[in-house]
């Protein structure tokens, strides 16, 4: 199993940028990716943006399409969430998650079993 841990959370103001990291265990599955989420409380965790370890494969979640960015520093086992244009609405405790879900589940926190302890981004307007 990939063990995943989060760094890189704060508080920023709306417009702002962060970039959080997800330091991830080597992997052997090839299937494996590495996703973000992000919940609020009383709410659902929500899939962020996912991207398949090894290669190019990314997603991203409608609400952030232009705004974040995923990458990976294989030599580092290291994914990165590029956060930009940030606003209030992405105020949330972010989580890193690491599994192998099927193509229709790779935002979804049901195909993922490895998770962090989260970091909290705040965006204050």
């Amino acid at each position: 199993q990939v063990q995943v841990m989060e760094s890189g959370g704060g508080s920023v103001q709306a417009g702002g940028s962060l970039r959080l990291a997800c330091a991830h265990s080597p992997y052997t599955e090839r299937r494996t990716y590495v996703a973000w989420f992000r919940q609020v409380p009383g709410r659902q965790r929500e899939g962020v943006a996912t991207i398949g370890i090894g290669g190019t494969r990314t997603k991203y979640a409608d609400f952030v399409k232009g705004r974040f960015t995923i990458s990976q520093d294989n030599a580092k086992n290291t994914v990165y969430l590029q956060m930009n244009s940030l606003t209030s609405e992405d105020t949330a405790k972010y989580y890193c998650a690491a599994g192998t879900p099927t193509t229709d589940w790779t935002l979804s926190p049901l195909g993922y079993n490895n998770w962090g302890q989260g970091t909290q981004v705040t965006v204050s307007s």
